[in-house]
């Protein structure tokens, strides 16, 4: 293997996202062990079953400033083994706190699993380190679900003025408490009257569509904030701190609930319908939860989507979900009433009692 030449752009800085870099061959013994998001380090057994293959070993990454192994200390091994005395080798900038992230990243995209204590004890130092990450971005990186990454938060002992804000997977910054969020877009409107909405958005940091139920609301004389979204409501307990960031982006869709935690609480709903045997063993109930979960958008799913629709297609598709959003408000009120009518009656069909399950389970 011939040392591949390198350049300016060899200097790739970190990221949480895997990219093609230039490699080149380095000694082995020039190499430190790495920080690794493995407790108990790496399995010998691993790395004598990579030796024993001869298959030709990926290139490691490593940190340039250090010499510190990012990701493959299990290859680093199998190389040693085999008395190699270069390895292939990515160089990445970047700071400690950086190359962590980047390290948890990559062990927990290929090669051998990371352990659920691997990644909680990982989750719990990237929140240190990274407080303004939301929990949906730390989860992203550590295979944790935004729940468990949330309830880790809550444990941690952070300053308050560090938790004020977080910044998505999308690199947009949003208050955690949506309540601030539209309040700073208030003062943003009566300070310039006549500025876009795109402008407001962007001093308050809040969603466009936020910025424009606020300056809504202005306009027909009520409070910028919805009572849903008032301090008090958005106070979560442990667990759903993720739920009030999501709210500031989903209040300003009237076609949705105000409350803080309602899309938190719309999955979790779900989850729990997918659980009931009386909906999932039957096929028209299996076909209402295909057709719920294909309709809950997520917040980054319905931000992508508004992105994606051209402008002059913008009225037909905006008619088409209100088109589809009327067939479920008739739907959902079709079963409240089929509901109401087995109550009184206290009889009726199997798929009628399938559908007041739904109901009561909601």
């Amino acid at each position: 293997m011939s040392e591949l030449p390198t350049g300016d752009d060899s200097r790739a800085p970190v990221s949480e996202r895997s990219s093609c870099r230039p490699t080149q061959l380095v000694p082995i013994s020039s190499l430190l062990p790495a920080d690794s998001p493995r407790l108990a380090g790496e399995t010998e057994e691993h790395a004598r079953t990579m030796a024993e293959s001869q298959a030709p070993l990926p290139p490691i990454v490593v940190h340039r400033a250090t010499m510190r192994v990012v990701d493959g200390m299990h290859r680093l091994r199998a190389a040693a083994l085999r008395g190699d005395e270069h390895i292939e080798v990515s160089l990445v900038e970047g700071t400690a706190e950086e190359v962590f992230v980047l390290a948890v990243k990559l062990n927990a995209e290929h090669g051998l699993p990371l352990s659920r204590q691997d990644r909680t004890a990982a989750a719990a130092r990237i929140i240190e380190s990274h407080p303004h990450w939301s929990d949906r971005r730390i989860a992203s990186v550590t295979g944790l679900s935004p729940g468990a990454v949330g309830l880790l938060r809550s444990q941690a002992d952070l300053p308050m003025g560090q938790l004020s804000l977080r910044t998505g997977r999308d690199g947009r910054t949003r208050p955690v408490n949506g309540a601030a969020g539209r309040i700073a877009a208030s003062k943003a409107i009566a300070e310039s009257p006549d500025a876009s909405l795109r402008e407001i958005a962007r001093r308050a940091g809040v969603a466009l569509a936020t910025a424009r139920d606020v300056r809504n609301r202005i306009r027909m004389g009520q409070d910028p904030v919805p009572p849903g979204l008032r301090p008090a409501e958005v106070d979560c307990p442990p667990g759903t701190a993720e739920a009030a960031e999501a709210a500031e982006d989903t209040a300003g869709d009237p076609g949705r609930p105000v409350s803080a935690p309602g899309g938190v609480v719309s999955e979790s709903v779900l989850a729990r319908m997918r659980r009931d045997p009386s909906l999932r063993m039957s096929q028209s109930g299996r076909i209402l939860l295909h057709l719920l979960g294909s309709h809950l958008l997520t917040d980054e799913q319905r931000q992508g989507l508004v992105e994606g629709v051209p402008a002059h297609r913008a009225a037909d598709v905006a008619h088409a979900a209100r088109l589809c959003a009327d067939r479920w408000l008739q739907f959902a009120s079709d079963v409240e009433v089929q509901r109401a009518e087995n109550g009184e009656e206290g009889t009726g069909s199997p798929e009628r009692g399938r559908l007041s399950a739904l109901s009561s389970g909601a």
